[in-house]
């Protein structure tokens, strides 16, 4: 069962075509990443599925309800139902992490205060951060940011999470961990999670479907696991891409006569 369904979405800005005519799905609690070159609309793209920016032609369906089809007050209900990571984290650097993550609580829930302070509590053990309710952002590492910012995103229960670039600015071991929370957070909450990424360590660690982004034909050229295209997939440049340009020069030749600039 598909919890997101993309249907013939056309993005541009002033008057740029950044992709069109994509569609896809994502199944109900998968982990999707969406990929590609730099400049291919990976995090516009995001936009467009979580309600922040009207795409120019075609269909965001959650559930049953286009998203944008309907009344904004509707749509900010649905978005209620999403959870967002973005690459910084996007605290609040005048509120500690507990005021970050009670925020949504506050405004988009009936709990009482000392409800809302027990799940804040609960959601920052969550991710690790259990006892640090009254730091601020500045007094922490770049990855507790970001843990804390995936605490703010799991506040209201959310049926997906949205992550736009979560191994931005890293360490590989924070990286490494923050992953490894991603795939626990999606077997522990059943939550769909939607990813985007160019970092293959965690693509490959995280990801069991994938669609990539082609900037020169401004579509959809690839979808599948990331493993299963790294090996057979019929272009090239999603072979190089999952490889770093290390694409094997048989398979290549062999699966794309047309395509005779293959890094060795």
């Amino acid at each position: 069962m598909n919890v997101l369904e993309i249907e013939h979405l056309t993005m541009a800005y002033q008057g740029r075509v950044i992709q069109e005519n994509i569609s896809f799905s994502v199944a109900r609690g998968s982990v999707l990443v969406i990929m590609g070159p730099s400049g291919s609309g990976k995090s516009t793209l995001l936009k467009h599925m979580i309600g922040l920016l009207r795409p120019t032609k075609g269909i965001v369906r959650y559930g049953s309800t286009d998203i944008w089809s309907v009344s904004e007050q509707e749509r900010s209900k649905v978005m209620q139902h999403f959870g967002i990571l973005y690459q910084q984290g996007a605290l609040w650097s005048s509120m500690t992490l507990g005021q970050n993550v009670a925020l949504p609580l506050e405004m988009f829930s009936s709990h009482s205060s000392k409800e809302i302070e027990e799940l804040v509590e609960f959601k920052l053990a969550l991710v690790g951060l259990k006892g640090f309710e009254n730091f601020y952002p500045s007094e922490i590492s770049g990855g507790m940011r970001k843990r804390a910012g995936l605490a703010r995103a799991l506040a209201l229960d959310p049926e997906v999470l949205f992550f736009d670039e979560p191994s931005s600015g890293l360490d590989p071991l924070s990286s490494r961990l923050l992953d490894e929370l991603i795939i626990q957070l999606k077997d522990g909450l059943g939550c769909t999670i939607i990813v985007v990424s160019h970092e293959l360590d965690s693509i490959f660690a995280i990801a069991t479907d994938s669609v990539f982004l082609d900037p020169e034909s401004k579509t959809i050229i690839a979808q599948g696991d990331p493993n299963m295209l790294r090996d057979s997939s019929p272009h090239a440049k999603v072979r190089s891409f999952l490889t770093r340009g290390k694409v094997n020069f048989h398979s290549s030749t062999q699966k794309d006569h047309t395509d005779h600039k293959v890094s060795l």
